[in-house]
């Protein structure tokens, strides 16, 4: 009897793993492609694994939740399928990839129950990261970036007494011209910085309050060092030659940049929690003076 049970369990999950590679396999496919070529979204070969080791920390609250199985799961589940066949239709690729979350939310919902969803919200909402944003979306985001970066670094460039013209996203120096091209608007280092902020959020952080502030704070902090990136670079172009904001220099001056950034969260994360402990040992004793 156990052993047909367990066949039947395995044929059940071979049918299901092969309904999903029909359903999914080209979108997969497809979003495979754009990490590879896209640098904007490489992270996303990490963002999957990462899910899954989140969930995996949640294996002892998931073993002692009872299963409640939910049929409105089932009805997640149809809606994330409308939503593939509306996306593939209207060759709409981040409907289509944005189904896959629904369904696997609506499969979670129907075999274990919502309770069991509740506790995987976070992995399941994680995966949201590794989808790369439509282009209309995308270039609403890059081109006021573009021209904040471009704005900040002439004005820091003025203010160190180099003469500079700015015209849109592009700065004139006496010795050459820089273009704060979509490349250099910093969204690469946003989406990259708000992914290891939530990160490590989920890694060191005591509290919901400081993995949530720490991801905010990711959002002005890749800005500025973006924009100071490109002060960097036109002061480096004016003292050194145009040669030094091109190549290797200027790839290297990125990484380095965004390593600074990422200390800066770090240091955030630490002064957090350092206020968190404080706080809890605060209330702790008044607690006890009462």
């Amino acid at each position: 009897m156990y052993r047909q049970v367990r066949r039947a369990t395995a044929v059940a999950g071979a049918a299901l793993m092969v309904s999903f590679l029909l359903l999914y396999g080209d979108v997969l496919l497809k979003l495979f492609r754009d990490w590879a070529t896209d640098d904007n979204y490489s992270h996303g070969f990490v963002v999957a694994p990462l899910a899954v080791y989140f969930a995996w920390q949640r294996r002892s609250a998931l073993a002692a939740t009872p299963m409640r199985p939910s049929r409105w799961g089932l009805a997640l589940v149809g809606f994330s399928l409308v939503m593939l066949l509306a996306g593939t239709l209207g060759a709409e690729l981040f409907v289509a990839r944005t189904s896959l979350l629904v369904l696997i939310a609506g499969a979670i919902l129907y075999l274990f129950g919502p309770t069991h969803l509740r506790l995987l919200a976070f992995p399941v909402a994680f995966l949201a990261l590794m989808i790369p944003l439509p282009a209309i979306i995308f270039n609403q985001i890059a081109l006021p970036l573009q021209l904040f970066a471009s704005r900040v670094g002439a004005l820091a460039l003025t203010t160190a007494g180099v003469p500079v013209l700015r015209e849109g996203n592009v700065i004139v120096l006496a010795n050459t011209t820089l273009e704060v091209a979509e490349a250099c608007s910093g969204i690469r280092s946003l989406v990259s910085l708000v992914t290891l902020a939530i990160v490590l959020g989920q890694f060191a952080a005591s509290a919901n309050w400081v993995r949530l502030l720490l991801a905010v704070t990711a959002v002005p902090v890749a800005i500025a060092a973006n924009a100071a990136r490109v002060a960097g670079t036109g002061l480096a172009a004016h003292y050194f030659g145009p040669a030094a904001a091109e190549g290797f220099l200027h790839t290297f001056s990125g990484w380095l940049v965004f390593l600074l950034a990422l200390s800066l969260l770090v240091a955030m994360l630490r002064l957090l929690d350092a206020i968190r402990s404080r706080t809890h040992v605060g209330e702790t004793r008044a607690a006890a003076a009462s």
